[in-house]
């Protein structure tokens, strides 16, 4: 029923250029040029010594990284702290201000 129709290569309009010959060329040896000098291999790449200096500074500043994310982390809960104590106050007050105007009717 369904049946795809498969569309055929559509057949060049205008000039067509034959193709073009392409003709050998003889091979001429040249002189043998000398292989070149081997090279001395690249050191393999150094690996790191830890010193006790280097292990110092390592667990310094890993220290510090730690202390100062800690600060922060601190910091945020103590801001959502004092907001959400506040909050709060307000609350209270609103609701007491509220329950005084119902009594005084």
């Amino acid at each position: 029923m369904l049946r795809p129709k498969i569309p055929t290569m559509p057949t060049p309009t205008g000039h067509v250029t034959p193709p073009a010959v392409v003709e050998p060329t003889a091979i001429v040896p040249s002189t043998q040029t000398p292989p070149p000098a081997p090279t001395a291999p690249a050191p393999p790449r150094p690996t790191v010594q830890l010193t006790p200096g280097t292990a110092l500074a390592l667990v310094g500043g890993g220290t510090a990284v730690v202390l100062v994310v800690g600060a922060v982390l601190v910091s945020m809960l103590l801001a959502v702290a004092i907001t959400g104590a506040s909050v709060a106050v307000c609350a209270v007050v609103l609701r007491s201000l509220l329950a005084s105007e119902t009594k005084r009717r």
